[in-house]
Order: structure tokens, then sequence, then C-alpha cells
């Protein structure tokens, strides 16, 4: 794959496609006409984003369906004040092609991109759903662990120094260093802005407003938070997906796709990786909100549980495996490590590596369980729980959780040690609810 491509050319400038617009594109794209059958006319087209980012639509004809992405050129969740360059479009489709290559199966297949239009046609994923929805839910994924864990390890091992040479690995932090804008989001909206004032920030009032108030004056926290910020800023380890939340997944109970990597970039392993243990956490944590009677969700709360560790203990073991046995590139030159005694020093280097990544995604999945609950753009695992009081309990839970995951990473020193301190929390009461 040639990793410096550029946006492609087409034949129309950007404009945003209505359900005229769109039928009238695809009508003059003839293998999608192929995929979908029929007549344009007999195409059914509904929009149906509910990102915060982008128009997304489902098209659907007598033979077959599709799913089309256009990028807008400002956040949706905010309006036109926020601009954003459509640029993104180029990274996601540059993204999912490399992902396509080194984790088959697990991302939707690309159908047509149109650079100029920000625009891509995929493989419409039915009969999926968002997995964050199907745990609201309570539903259990006996794929998840396996299918996650295998787009962790195989997409972050094989963009790393450990699998690429020091060119190749130079090449692909180049092709993806434009995507800055998507970068400043998260540098603001994980990192910065729910430990300062900031305007679009929102938590369940009144009573989560101390805790807030709170997080904004804790310098501990701030000096904690920072240092994540550095590492996601300074650390290009991998080509990350860089939004690897539930609401990225899609899934039935045998197959898993991820989704929308718009956001990808070289960065921190450890970012990826703590996004999906943190969205675990939350599914966890809000649980309670969403329960009818006491208890009737115990069994999937356990299986939410044990994904938390499976997602780690199976990443883990996939990344040494490759490491093992398809170490192609610069980094640990294979030279300095020959004969027994070699061969052990780096097997015990490879243990400390883990260990270290083990830290970054501890600290990576509280970050981003405290900006979903005291920044913008929420969680609906939260959002959802109708009774407001109930919400900010589930909510004081997490963040009581997540400031000691922060603060105290180093004494989180297996992936047991996160589910057990979320399993103590599933019932403590903050002081507003006593």
């Amino acid at each position: 794959m040639d990793l410096q491509a550029q946006p492609t050319s087409g034949q129309s400038p950007y404009r945003i496609l209505r359900e005229a617009d769109l039928r009238g594109y695809l009508a003059g794209l003839p293998a999608i006409v192929s995929q979908l059958g029929g007549a344009a006319g007999d195409w059914s087209i509904s929009e149906v984003g509910d990102g915060n980012l982008n128009l997304v639509f489902i098209v659907k004809g007598p033979r077959g369906g599709i799913a089309v992405k256009q990028a807008l050129p400002y956040v949706r969740l905010v309006g036109e004040s926020w601009p954003l360059p459509l640029s993104r479009a180029h990274y996601e489709h540059l993204a999912l092609v490399h992902q396509a290559r080194l984790a088959p199966r697990l991302v939707p297949a690309v159908l047509h991109h149109d650079g100029p239009l920000a625009l891509t046609a995929m493989e419409l994923l039915e009969p999926h759903i968002i997995m964050r929805k199907g745990l609201i839910g309570a539903v259990s994924y006996p794929r998840f662990v396996e299918d996650i864990s295998t787009f962790l390890a195989q997409t972050l091992f094989f963009s790393s120094d450990l699998a690429l040479s020091a060119a190749e690995k130079k090449d692909g932090i180049a092709a993806f260093a434009g995507n800055h804008a998507l970068c400043k989001i998260t540098e603001d909206l994980i990192f910065t802005d729910p430990y300062r004032i900031a305007e679009q920030n929102h938590w369940t009032a009144p009573w989560l407003d101390a805790t807030a108030a709170a997080f904004r004056g804790d310098l501990d926290l701030h000096v904690a938070i920072s240092r994540l910020k550095l590492k996601f800023m300074a650390s290009p380890e991998a080509l990350v997906h860089g939004d690897l939340h539930t609401g990225s997944i899609m899934v039935t109970e045998s197959e898993t796709k991820v989704i929308d990597p718009e956001f990808a970039f070289y960065g921190p392993m450890g970012f990826d990786i703590g996004a999906v243990i943190g969205n675990l956490i939350m599914a966890f944590l809000a649980s309670a909100g969403h329960e009818r009677s006491p208890g009737e969700r115990a069994s999937f709360e356990a299986w939410v549980l044990e994904a938390v560790e499976g997602v780690w203990n199976e990443f883990s073991r996939k990344f040494l495996v490759l490491w093992r046995s398809e170490a192609k590139g610069d980094g640990y030159p294979a030279s300095l490590f020959a004969g027994e005694a070699g061969a052990a020093r780096l097997e015990a280097e490879r243990q400390a590596y883990m260990a270290r990544l083990f830290q970054d995604t501890v600290g990576f999945a509280a970050a981003k369980i405290i900006r979903r609950i005291l920044g913008l753009a929420h969680n609906i695992d939260f959002e959802w729980i109708a009774d407001e009081k109930q919400r900010a309990i589930c909510e004081a839970r997490s963040l009581k959780l997540a400031r000691n995951m922060m603060l105290e990473t180093p004494s989180y020193t297996t992936i047991g040690a996160v589910t057990y301190a979320a399993r103590e929390l599933r019932h403590w009461q903050p002081d507003f609810a006593r």
C-alpha cells in the first residue's frame, strides 16, 4: 500500500449531499449500481448518522445495500461555529485500507472513495448494531474479546518499530501527520477541557457540581493527565485508531467490525487499548442505572468484567506471540540478543515492555472515562439512564475509579486489579446519595 497516497481526484467539487444528490451521484458509479441492483429510483436512502462529526446514509436496493459516509466541514455536534477539515475522510480511508490488510475481516470493506467529496462507500453491516447500544440492553458478545484483541494486536504490532524498518515507520508517521486537526480535538476534549472551565463542558448537575469543581482544582490530577497528554502527542509508537470506543464497534454475537478510524494517527498503543477497556468499565458501572430490579443484570455485568480482563490478557498474549515470531523491524535487533542468554534477556525485556504498556493502558482508560462524564460528547451508557440522580450515582462511581486509576496507576499491576476495583465500587454511594 502506498501510505503517501493523497485524496483521490473526482469530477465534482465538494458539496454536502442530501438524498436526491446522493442518489444521482451513486447512479453514476457502475460498481455501486451493481451492488445495489435495480434502478436508482428503486433505492431507499436514509440518513442514520448519530455521531458527532459526519453524515451517514444507508442505501438499499433490490440486490443489496451499502453505507455511505460523508465528512462535513464542521463538527456536526456543535455546528458551523466549529469548522473541521474535510481531509479527515482521506485519513479514515487510508486507515481502513491499512487495517483491512493487517486485520482482515475486522473492518468494513471499502467499496468506493471520493476525495474531493470527502465521501466513502462501504459494505453495509447487517444485522450488526453499535456495541454500546447492545451493552445498554445487557447483551453479551461471545466473539468480542477474540476479535478486538486480534484487531489490537495485529494493527498495533505491525505498524510498530518491532515489525517495520525505521524508514517504513517514518513513512507511516508522515502519511498520517496531517491529521492534526483531529488530534487537536482529542488533546483538548480528553486531556485538557475536563480539568478546566470550558464552554462546552457539561455534567449531571447539580449532583456532580462539586466533583467537577474538585477535578478542576486537583493539581495532582492535572499533572497526571498532562503526562498522558504529552505521551499522546510525543509517542508515535504505532498507527492507532484514535477513537476506539464501543460506539466505534459494530457487533453481532458471531462477528465484530471496527469502524470510524478518522482519528487515526501514529501515537501510543495504550491509547487504543485503554479506550476499549475504559468504555467497557463505563458499561459495567452504568449498568445499575438500567436495571429494573436489583440483580437482574448480574450475569451481564460479570461478562463485562470478564471481557475487560480478556481484552488485555488476549491482546498481551497475541502481541507477544507476534513479537517472538514476526519481529522484523529495527527495534530490538536480533543481533544484539544472540545465544541462550540473549534470548532470555530479550524475553525479560518483552515482559517489561508489556508492563509499561499496561500502565499506559490504565491511565488512558481513566482519561477516557473522565472526559465522557465531565467534558463534551457523553456516552449514552449514562445518558440513557432516565433517573438523573441515579445517572449521577453511576457517573460518580466511574469518576472515583478513574481518578484512582490515574493517580495510583503503579498500584494496578494486573488487569484483575482494575476489575476488582470496579467491582468494589459497584455499590458505593457518593455523599449526595446517602
